[in-house]
C-alpha cells in the first residue's frame, strides 16, 4: 500500500499556551496501599476441536490487587476442586485443563479474584469442542430430470461443530462446479442448485464440505451422485425461487447479514433485491443471489424482497430482518470511599435489545434487597453504612446476546474527614470532588492553561490528522484481520496511538491476548486481531495524539459464529406416533441458520436423541416440522438445535412435557417359555413388556395354547403389565406333555400382534424304573467304582442323570452321602471313602421332578491305606550320561496294603517339567545329560490303597557317590533357586499321575 500524500497542514492556534501535567499534585492525592481485585485479564471462550494435537487448554485470569488476589473457578455454576496432581491445574490465576474432553470438559467457566478487600466475578467463558464426522458410506441415489428443468442436489452434511463451507465437485477432484447464474450452492444448507440443466451438466456430483475451527481446518467429501438427464424439453418456464431465505432473520447490531434467494427456470431467471420499507444502501453487496450487509444496525430493520424474473414471469419471496443488540453501558459504578453512618446511593444503566435485565454482586455472591441495602433493578442504596459494608460489588446486565460486568470497590471510613479523604481513582472512571480541600485532577492529566507572559505570544502546530483510517471488515471465527490506522502530526511533537473496542482501551500486554500492534514507524498504528473470537466484534476506535491535539477514526468489525439457540418450542396437533412442533428463531450470529436439528427424549432420565422428520431436512428458514416415529403413550420433551455455515448452535430450551396419544400395542411378547411346576400343570412364562411397548393403559396378555396335534385353543387373559407366568391346572394334563403356545398383548385400545407358535411341556413326574445290575468295587483306600445298567426313558419328563447313594455298613440308608452324575453315564468314581470299610451302595435315575425309585443296593470294601511312611535311606550315584537312586524298601504293616512298586517325580534344573517314573524294585536308572548339575527327586510308595508319603531329596553333581538320610522335619535349602519354586508343583503333578 502506497504512503499517504503529504498535504497542506493544518494550523493549530493557541494563544498563550503552556502544559502541565498533573503529576506535580500527586502528592496531594498519595497511593493508596490496599485496594480490591481489577482484572486485568479475563477469559475467553474456546472452540477446541475434537481431534486436535493440543493436550491443554488455558483459561486466563489476573487481577490488579492489593495484597495480591487469590483465584479460584467455577464450571457451570459450581466451584471446582482444583488438586495437585489432577486434570485441572491452577497456574497463577490461569486455569490449565489437561487432555480435554467434551464429557467431561465442554461448559461454562468463571474465574473468581479474591483479597481481603473482597470478591469479584469474570465474565463468563464457554469451553466448546468442534468436531466434523465423515459423510455416510451408503451409495447415493441418481438424480434423474429432464434437461431444461431445474434440479436440487442435496449435500445432507454429517454431524459437524461449528458450521461449514461448501463446494461441490463434478467427476473428479479439483474440477469444482463454478458459482454464476445457473449454478448455486447455499452456504446454509450446502445443496446445489442448477436453475436450468443441460448437456454439460451430465455427470457425477460430491459434496465437499470443510469445517473451519481454531488452528485446524478439516474438508470430507460425500459419495458421488450421478445426475441423469431425459429428453430435452424445450418449452420456456416462469421463474420459481427454490432457495429461499427466512422469513424472519434475527441480527445484532454490527453483525454481517446475508439473504440467499435462487430461482429455477427458463430462461435462467435474474435475481433482484429491494427493501420494501426504505431503500438499499449503496455499500452492500447485492450480487446473484445473495444479498449482504456487512454490518447490520437499527436503519437496517424492516422488510425485504427477492425477485426472480425472466420472460415467463417473476416469482418473489419477503422476509423481515429484526435486529438486535448486547448489552452495552450508559452508566457503571466507580469505586468509592464513603464516611461510616452515611447514605450511599450507586447507579448503573444499560442498553440492549431486548432490554437488559440488572442484578447485583457483592463479593461474588448474589445481593438481594436486605436490612439496610435496598436493590431496586439499577439502582443500590445504602442507609447508614457500617463497616461490614466494604467489599467489591459488581453491577451485571444481561440479555439473551450477552452479559456484561462493572466492578467498584466500596470502602467505608470509620473516622471520617472529608479533608483527608479524597476520592481514589483506580477503576476507568474519575471522579474528583473540587469542592474538597486539596482535591485535585489525577495523575496523568495533561491541562491546556493560558499564561499570560507578553502582550501577544502566538504559537503555531501541525494538526494530528488520520491518513489512513482503519475499514470495516466482516470475518469468520478463527481469522485475523488488521485494521491500518495512519497519521501525521507536528514534527516537533510525540505520536502515540490508542485504541478501544465499543470505548474500552485495548490491552496489548496481555499475555496470550489476542491483539498485537505495529511499532514499524511513529506514523503507523495498525491493529492486527489473530484469532478472532465472537467478542472480538464491535466498533474499533484508533485515536492518534500528541500533547496537544488528537485525531480518530472509527471501524467496525463483524465476527460471525454458530446460530444462537431457538426459542418458544411449542407441541401441538398430538397423535399416537407424531406430533407438530413449531419454534422461534433465535439469532444467527451475523451468519443465516442453515438447518434445524429436532431431538427428544423421554423425562425425567431419558437422554435426548435425534427424531425422524417431515421433511427430513429442515431449512434454515423453516419454524415448524412434524416429528414422526415416537412411542404411542409416551411422554416427551422436545427441542430445536440450529446449525449454519460456522457449526451448531446451543439447543433450544425443552418444550413442555406431553404424552402421546394411546394405541394398540404393536410389538408382540417377547421370551416365550415354560415348564416344570407340579403334577398336572402347565406352566408358561414371557419376558414382561416395558413402558414403551406398552401403548396404553389398562395394559395385560392374552394367552393361547393347545395340546399337541389338537385343532381347539384355549385362551387366559392376563392383566398387569408386570405379569409373567400363567400356571394352567387340570387333573387331565399328563406329566410332561407338549402344548403349543403363543401370545399377544392388550389395552383399552386394542389387541396386538400375535408371538410365534413355542412348544411348552406340562410339568414332570420322578422316573417309574429303577437302575440294575449295580456293581461296586473298592480301587483304593479311599475310592470304589460304580456300574449299572441305564433305564429307558418313559414319559413322565427327561431323564438327566444318575444319583448314588453309598453309606457305611451299620448305618441307616437315611444317613448316605449322595453323589449325582451331570448326564447319562452308567459308572462313576466315588471318593472321600474310610479306608478299610464296607459300603453300600444303590442307584437311581432322576429329572427335573426329583429321584425314581433306587436299585437293590449292592456292597464295596476299600482298600488298606498305603504305608504312612516314605522310602528312606536315599543315596545315588552320577555317571557320565546316567543316575542312579536307591532306598530301603517300605514294608507295610499288617493294618496297611501291599507296596507293589514305586514312583520317582524328577526334574533337573534345566527342564523344569517333572517326568514321573515306575519300578517295582527299590532302585532305579535314569538317564540324564552331563550338564546337570542339580536335580530334585520325589519317591513314594505305590500299591493297591494308592500312593504313599513322598520322601524329597535335592540330588547335586560332585563326581562321586553320595547318600542322604531325608531329615522331613528339617530340610537342606536348596541351591538352585527354579527347583524350588517348582517342588509345590511336583507334588501336585505326582496326584495326577498315579497310577
Amino acid at each position: 500500500m502506497g504512503t499517504a500524500t503529504r498535504r497542506k497542514p493544518h494550523l493549530l492556534l493557541v494563544a498563550a499556551v503552556a502544559l502541565v501535567s498533573s503529576s506535580a499534585w500527586s502528592s496531594a492525592l498519595g497511593s493508596p496501599t490496599t485496594f480490591g481485585p481489577v482484572f486485568e485479564d479475563q477469559p475467553l471462550s474456546v472452540l477446541f476441536p475434537e481431534e486436535s494435537t493440543e493436550e491443554q487448554v488455558l483459561l486466563a485470569c489476573r487481577a490488579r490487587a492489593s495484597p495480591p488476589a487469590t483465584y479460584r473457578w467455577k464450571m457451570n455454576g459450581t466451584e471446582m476442586k482444583l488438586e495437585p496432581g489432577s486434570r485441572h491445574q491452577l497456574v497463577g490465576g490461569n486455569l490449565v485443563i489437561m487432555n480435554p474432553t467434551k464429557a467431561q470438559d465442554a461448559g461454562v467457566y468463571q474465574c473468581l479474584a479474591s483479597n481481603p478487600v473482597g470478591t469479584v466475578v469474570s465474565r463468563e467463558a464457554i469451553l466448546r469442542f468442534g468436531f466434523l464426522q465423515e459423510f455416510s458410506k451408503e451409495e447415493r441415489d441418481p438424480v434423474k430430470t429432464h434437461e431444461g428443468w431445474g434440479v436440487m442436489l442435496p449435500c445432507n452434511p454429517p454431524a459437524h461443530y461449528p458450521g461449514l463451507s461448501y463446494r461441490w465437485l463434478l467427476n473428479e477432484f479439483p474440477n469444482f462446479i463454478p458459482t454464476d447464474g445457473r449454478h448455486f450452492v447455499s452456504q446454509t444448507t450446502g445443496n446445489l442448485y442448477i436453475a436450468r440443466t443441460n448437456a454439460s451438466d451430465l455427470g457425477n456430483y460430491s459434496c465437499l464440505a470443510t469445517s473451519h475451527m481454531d488452528f485446524s481446518t478439516k474438508s470430507v467429501f460425500s459419495k458421488f451422485a450421478q445426475l441423469n438427464l431425459a429428453a430435452e424439453d424445450t418449452r420456456l418456464f416462469a421463474p420459481s425461487i427454490k432457495a429461499r431465505f427466512p422469513a424472519e432473520t434475527y441480527a445484532l447490531v454490527g453483525q454481517q447479514v446475508t439473504l440467499e434467494c435462487f430461482a429455477f427456470g427458463n430462461p435462467v431467471p435474474r435475481i433482484k433485491w429491494r427493501k420494501v420499507d426504505g431503500s438499499l444502501s449503496p455499500q452492500w453487496t447485492t450480487a446473484e443471489p445473495t444479498l449482504q450487509i456487512p454490518s447490520v444496525s437499527f436503519e437496517d430493520e424492516g422488510t425485504y424482497e427477492c425477485e426472480a424474473e425472466n420472460s415467463k414471469g417473476r416469482d418473489t419471496v419477503q422476509g423481515r430482518i429484526i435486529v438486535q443488540a448486547q448489552p452495552e453501558w450508559l452508566k457503571v459504578i466507580s469505586d468509592t470511599e464513603a464516611d461510616i453512618g452515611s447514605n450511599l446511593r450507586w447507579g448503573c444503566a444499560a442498553a440492549g435489545k431486548p432490554r437488559p435485565t440488572v442484578r447485583w454482586l457483592r463479593n461474588g455472591e448474589p445481593l438481594a434487597s436486605q436490612n439496610r441495602v435496598e436493590v431496586l433493578a439499577g439502582d443500590l442504596r445504602f442507609s447508614k453504612l457500617s463497616l461490614e459494608d466494604s467489599g467489591m460489588y459488581q453491577c451485571v446486565a444481561e440479555n439473551k446476546h450477552g452479559t456484561i460486568y462493572a466492578s467498584a470497590e466500596l470502602a467505608v471510613n470509620s473516622a471520617p474527614d472529608s479533608r483527608l479523604n479524597p476520592v481514589k481513582a483506580k477503576g476507568t472512571e474519575i471522579l474528583v470532588n473540587s469542592s474538597r480541600p486539596g482535591a485535585q485532577p489525577p495523575q496523568g492529566t495533561v491541562l491546556p492553561v493560558i499564561l499570560l507572559l507578553c502582550p501577544t505570544l502566538l504559537l503555531v502546530w501541525y494538526a494530528t490528522k488520520i491518513t489512513l483510517a482503519p475499514s470495516s471488515a466482516d470475518i469468520n471465527l478463527g481469522d485475523n484481520l488488521t485494521l491500518q490506522c495512519h497519521a501525521s502530526h507536528d514534527p516537533t511533537m510525540d505520536l502515540t496511538f490508542t485504541w478501544t473496542l465499543d470505548d474500552f482501551p485495548i490491552d496489548f500486554d496481555k499475555p496470550g491476548g489476542h491483539y498485537r500492534r505495529t511499532n514499524v514507524k511513529e506514523t503507523i498504528g495498525d491493529l492486527t486481531i489473530l484469532n478472532a473470537q465472537l467478542r472480538h466484534g464491535g466498533k474499533y476506535t484508533c485515536m492518534a495524539q500528541t500533547v496537544v491535539d488528537s485525531a480518530s477514526k472509527e471501524a467496525t468489525v463483524l465476527v460471525r459464529g454458530p446460530p444462537g439457540p431457538p426459542g418458544g418450542v411449542v407441541v401441538r396437533d398430538i397423535g399416537d406416533t407424531t406430533i407438530q412442533l413449531s419454534w422461534s428463531r433465535g439469532f444467527d450470529n451475523h451468519s443465516p441458520i442453515a438447518k434445524y436439528t429436532l431431538q427428544a427424549r423421554t423425562p425425567p432420565a431419558g437422554k435426548w436423541k435425534q427424531v425422524r422428520t417431515n421433511p427430513a431436512n429442515i431449512e434454515g428458514n423453516a419454524e415448524t416440522a412434524q416429528v414422526l416415529g415416537l412411542t404411542p403413550w409416551m411422554d416427551y420433551e422436545f427441542r430445536v438445535i440450529a446449525s449454519n455455515i460456522l457449526g451448531t448452535g446451543e439447543p433450544s430450551g425443552p418444550s413442555s412435557k406431553i404424552r402421546t396419544k394411546e394405541a394398540a400395542p404393536s410389538v408382540a411378547p417377547s421370551g416365550l417359555s415354560g415348564g416344570g411346576g407340579a403334577p398336572g400343570e402347565l406352566i408358561v412364562s414371557w419376558t414382561p413388556m416395558s413402558r414403551e411397548y406398552q401403548n396404553g393403559d389398562g395394559f395385560g396378555y392374552l394367552l393361547s395354547f393347545r395340546r399337541q396335534g389338537s385343532t381347539h385353543w384355549q385362551t387366559a387373559r392376563v392383566p398387569g403389565a408386570d405379569a409373567q407366568y400363567f400356571v394352567y391346572s387340570n387333573e387331565s394334563v399328563r406329566p410332561y406333555t407338549p402344548f403349543e403356545v403363543k401370545i399377544r398383548s392388550y389395552n383399552r385400545r386394542g389387541e396386538g400382534p400375535e408371538s410365534l407358535t413355542a412348544l411348552v411341556y406340562s410339568a414332570e413326574e420322578e422316573p417309574r424304573v429303577a437302575p440294575t445290575k449295580v456293581w461296586a468295587k473298592g480301587v483304593s483306600s479311599s475310592e470304589m467304582n460304580v456300574t449299572w445298567e441305564p433305564v429307558q426313558q418313559d414319559m413322565n419328563g427327561i431323564l438327566l442323570g444318575y444319583e448314588i447313594r453309598y453309606w457305611k455298613a451299620g448305618d441307616k440308608e437315611a444317613a448316605a452321602d449322595r453323589v449325582r452324575t451331570a448326564g447319562l453315564d452308567t459308572s462313576a468314581r466315588v471318593s472321600g471313602l474310610h479306608p478299610n470299610t464296607k459300603y453300600h451302595v444303590t442307584v437311581r435315575a432322576y429329572n427335573r421332578a426329583g429321584t425314581g425309585p433306587a436299585s437293590p443296593s449292592a456292597n464295596a470294601t476299600t482298600m488298606k491305606p498305603p504305608p504312612r511312611r516314605p522310602p528312606g535311606n536315599i543315596s545315588w550315584t552320577f555317571s557320565s550320561s546316567s543316575l542312579s537312586i536307591k532306598w530301603d524298601p517300605v514294608v507295610p504293616f499288617r493294618n496297611e496294603s501291599a507296596v507293589t512298586g514305586y514312583k520317582m517325580l524328577y526334574q533337573n534344573d534345566l527342564h523344569l517339567t517333572p517326568t514321573l517314573h515306575l519300578t517295582s524294585k527299590n532302585w532305579i536308572e535314569i538317564p540324564v545329560p552331563e550338564d546337570i548339575g542339580h536335580a530334585l527327586v520325589q519317591i513314594r510308595t505305590t500299591g493297591p490303597g494308592g500312593d504313599g508319603i513322598p520322601a524329597e531329596v535335592h540330588i547335586v553333581r560332585n563326581g562321586g557317590t553320595s547318600m542322604m538320610v531325608e531329615n522331613l522335619a528339617v530340610r537342606p535349602a536348596p541351591h538352585p533357586g527354579a527347583i524350588v519354586s517348582h517342588s509345590v508343583a511336583m507334588l501336585i503333578l505326582i496326584g495326577s499321575l498315579e497310577l
